[in-house]
């Protein structure tokens, strides 16, 4: 349409003007079909083979927390103590 035309139908909203985006999606160099895991452990045998070299491995994540210790337990005659108390308050 001319440009002149095409603004009066806009005018009067009988034209909407619409982007469209395409992409297109192809293999690149890196494209397999099988699922490689890396290595997490280095064992004594990949050391003493020389395999370790060619390996992928997982990168290490240094801002994990990682587990809490165990907590400690009760003295045993602390845990005696608080059992008596609790069988007294039962019975009154």
């Amino acid at each position: 349409l001319p440009e002149r035309d095409r603004a009066e139908l806009k005018r009067r909203k009988l034209l909407l003007e619409v982007t469209l985006k395409s992409y297109w999606i192809r293999k690149g160099s890196a494209f397999s079909t099988a699922v490689a895991r890396p290595e997490t452990e280095l064992t004594p045998e990949m050391i003493a083979t020389g395999s370790w070299r060619q390996l992928p491995f997982k990168p290490y994540n240094f801002s994990s927390l990682g587990l809490p210790p165990a907590c400690g337990h009760l003295h045993p005659l602390l845990k005696v103590r608080s059992q008596l108390r609790q069988i007294f308050l039962e019975m009154g």
